[in-house]
């Protein structure tokens, strides 16, 4: 039976949804395939969403017309934003979500929009039309023998590619949470070309909440009237959002000792698991054996959800046997009854080298062939939804005869992840964080909207109320921002109100702005002395307070990346072969080859491409 769309999407995790409704919604045709309609939008691991650089990416997808941040404002639990003592660059909001919700949620927003149906059903086999040069996607095929023509496929397939659990000296076929495990599709890959890597993650045991003593645990509260993900959401219903609390635990001697006594037990060091593990999110049996020096590690205590019993121990995830996971979870204070309800467990599966992959995710040597999510070799469900809503967008472009979306280092977070997949490749799970851009003061979360509102208006994932919303922000922004670099008080003024703060006199009178840039002194605090302040969203005046506070870091930081662009505007063709240009080094050559950068930006970016290499570059370029 021969059926048609326009895109497929394989997989239904947070990258196939982002990338089935980007596409969707942007008026193409789309299927999106899952193994399991019960397992759409799953979270296998920790039911939360965001954290640190992850929540600049979850605002970065709401920004762009994507739907994590709307949903997870609807399912959040507890929020809380981390690294507030650390500066705004890093500051990142983190919420406990509810997982069944927030599956609910995301399931019926497929179902009821347009251009999208969901379909339960295993992809077997990528069918193209066997171009020797470069082959062109023709269709895919499902395990009942269906065959669907279609001109792109994304493939979100997570840690189902292949998985495989393991659990003390046991192990069989399956995928998260004991799904189902798609095992054909690695044999059609391969048989197109494709080069596949084998990683691994794990989960830690999820215990029954009534069976462990809170009242000895150290309670860890919410924050006080959160702001949520989404500019869709309005701010002051979540003022007064009753947060459910989370708790933290500490292993200790006890525990360490059960642990390594039954460390060969484990199948991360028996020799059964042998694809390459986290180096961020290690097993607490690896923590152990890294850093042997630390007396004790801190786990924390959370919510799967306010309608069931479930609680996740993060930071204890292991491949221990149940009998050990039982001895070193009944060590740690108020465990000492815990029953256990989901054994911990550790996965292996299979996923594409994304250094195949333009940066519009789409493969290099497949025409319409595009990956997104952990089968790009990321982790994380925010890591996973960005890329998924960037595959769909593209796809959705190809499909429309438009011009591609490539986000930019210093554009977004998004931009910097896909970069660093593409062009450094990754021989590990990779992970988001605010250290890998050097653009970290002008990507925050406070003005997600203004860097990346526009592109979605302009794909159409935007409405036209939303990008109003931006045009105001914008205006009131600047017009306070202006008012307050123009508002004066005198020295007096001024000095009578820094003395009530416990901060030294000033010699002359000045602005509200000039006041403002002192560390000591929030927005705030300044309004015993400003007479005229306006009423403005706080969306709006955390803007105002951190452009105004770094103004002077931001427009270097602005020059700096200024400066890149010019290279990113010099652009090289995918077809050029690097061995052919004289005075560049045979290992330069050999990378570059290897990467086909499509700029000079990214040739520089290359490990094993040099300063020296990037000026015969330019030279070439100059002198063709």
């Amino acid at each position: 039976m021969k059926l048609s769309t326009q895109t497929v999407v394989i997989g239904a995790g947070h990258a196939g949804v982002e990338a089935a409704l980007a596409s969707a919604r942007m008026g193409v045709d789309t299927v999106l395939f899952t193994l399991s309609l019960d397992a759409v939008a799953n979270m296998p691991c920790n039911p939360s969403i965001g954290g640190t650089a992850k929540g600049h990416l979850v605002y970065e997808i709401d920004a762009l017309g994507g739907e994590m941040g709307r949903a997870a404002d609807k399912v959040t639990l507890q929020s809380r934003t981390l690294n507030l003592g650390k500066g705004a660059a890093v500051y990142s909001k983190r919420i406990q979500a509810d997982r069944r919700k927030y599956q609910n949620i995301m399931k019926h927003t497929i179902e009821l929009t347009q251009n999208l149906r969901l379909i339960q059903a295993e992809i077997v086999e990528i069918l193209t039309d066997n171009d020797p040069t470069r082959p062109q996607i023709t269709g895919v095929r499902t395990h009942l023998g269906e065959t669907w023509e279609c001109s792109a496929v994304i493939i979100a397939t997570g840690t189902h590619l292949g998985g495989r659990i393991f659990v003390g000296d046991v192990n069989y076929a399956a995928g998260p949470d004991g799904m189902l495990p798609a095992n054909a599709l690695t044999n059609s890959l391969l048989s197109l070309g494709v080069k596949m890597m084998r990683f691994k993650t794990g989960t830690p045991a999820r215990v029954k909440r009534s069976s462990i003593d809170f009242s000895v645990l150290e309670v860890q509260p919410g924050e006080q009237c959160p702001l949520p993900y989404s500019q869709d959401n309005v701010e002051q219903l979540f003022y007064d959002k009753q947060q459910i609390p989370c708790h933290i635990v500490y292993t200790n001697e006890k525990t360490h000792e059960v642990i390594l006594s039954n460390i060969k037990r484990s199948a991360l060091y028996s020799g059964q698991i042998h694809g390459t593990g986290p180096r961020y999110c290690p097993s607490i049996e690896d923590k152990l054996v890294r850093f042997a020096d630390k007396p004790r590690h801190q786990l924390f205590v959370e919510p799967m959800g306010e309608d069931n019993e479930e609680m996740y121990v993060q930071g204890f995830s292991t491949s221990l046997p149940p009998d050990v996971q039982y001895q070193m979870l009944r060590t740690l204070d108020g465990f000492e009854n815990a029953e256990i309800m989901r054994y911990a467990y550790a996965i292996e599966y299979d996923c594409a080298d994304p250094l195949q992959m333009l940066a519009t995710l789409e493969f290099k040597a497949i025409d319409g062939l595009y990956g997104a999510g952990q089968f790009n070799g990321t982790s994380g469900y925010e890591e996973a939804a960005a890329q998924g809503l960037v595959a769909g967008i593209n796809a959705a472009r190809r499909a429309k005869g438009q011009e591609p979306v490539i986000l930019t280092r210093s554009q977004s977070y998004i931009g910097t992840l896909i970069d660093d997949l593409v062009t450094k490749g990754t021989h590990e799970p990779y992970r988001m964080m605010t250290s890998r851009s050097e653009y970290r003061l002008l990507l925050r979360q406070d003005n997600a909207d203004l860097r990346l509102t526009p592109i979605g208006y302009e794909c159409g994932l935007i409405s036209d109320d939303r990008y109003n919303m931006l045009q105001s922000k914008i205006e009131s922004v600047e017009n306070e921002k202006n008012r307050l670099e123009t508002t004066h008080i005198s020295m007096q003024r001024a000095n009578d109100f820094l003395a009530l703060h416990a901060l030294p006199p000033i010699k002359s009178g000045c602005s509200l702005a000039d006041l403002l840039r002192r560390p000591e002194l929030t927005y705030a605090d300044l309004a015993p002395v400003d007479d005229a302040r306006p009423e403005l969203s706080r969306r709006v005046l955390e803007t105002v307070e951190i452009d105004v506070k770094y103004e002077g870091y931001i427009k270097r930081a602005f020059a700096e990346a200024q400066r890149q662009q010019k290279l990113e505007d010099k652009h090289l063709s995918p077809d050029i072969d690097y061995t052919q240009i004289r005075g560049l080094r045979l290992e330069a050559a050999q990378k570059l080859n290897a990467v086909k950068p499509l700029t000079i930006g990214q040739a520089s970016r290359i490990s094993g491409v040099n300063p020296a290499d990037v000026s015969v570059l330019l030279i070439w370029l100059g002198i063709k």
